[in-house]
């Protein structure tokens, strides 16, 4: 996979559509290289039907990790929420109730990725601790989280050297 492979796959992400003439308008890719590499995407498994939805695993984001968060804020509960939800990787955020405050799930490339996350969650200074688990299979995703992502950001960690 290249820099156009993910740039097209960023772009299916952000605008909702596999149609090769709005991937055009969005990345500058001539509409008959969409198309030659849509159809090369799909034998690859990393498009894995007409929805265009990805194959996290077959992409590179294969690491899963569900982040507690026990929040300690006098602000307002959305300031934290949107705070996290502009963490990289972030696709799911959840408000739940007891003892944790937020659940995020992130995918990601590596265990780097992992490491960068958590200082991430760390330098929230509403964020009192987390609790991480890593996800030993999963058993259903949304596959668009491509979108959580700046396209420098997939195009260093997913881009073949």
């Amino acid at each position: 996979m290249d820099e156009r492979d993910v740039r097209i796959l960023k772009a299916i992400a952000d605008l909702g559509t596999g149609s090769p003439e709005r991937i055009n308008e969005e990345t500058g890719i001539p509409v008959s290289t969409v198309h030659y590499r849509l159809n090369n995407l799909r034998e690859a498994g990393v498009i894995t039907n007409d929805l265009y939805d990805l194959d996290l695993d077959a992409l590179g984001l294969g690491v899963t990790v569900l982040v507690e968060v026990l929040a300690d804020y006098a602000g307002e509960h959305a300031d934290v929420a949107s705070t996290i939800t502009e963490i990289e990787g972030v696709t799911t955020l959840l408000s739940t109730m007891g003892e944790t405050d937020f659940v995020a799930v992130a995918h990601l490339p590596d265990d780097k990725a992992v490491g960068r996350l958590l200082r991430e969650f760390e330098r929230i200074p509403a964020v009192e601790r987390t609790n991480s688990t890593y996800v030993i299979e999963t058993l259903y995703d949304d596959a668009r989280a491509l979108s959580s992502y700046s396209t420098e950001s997939l195009v260093e960690a997913l881009v073949d050297e």
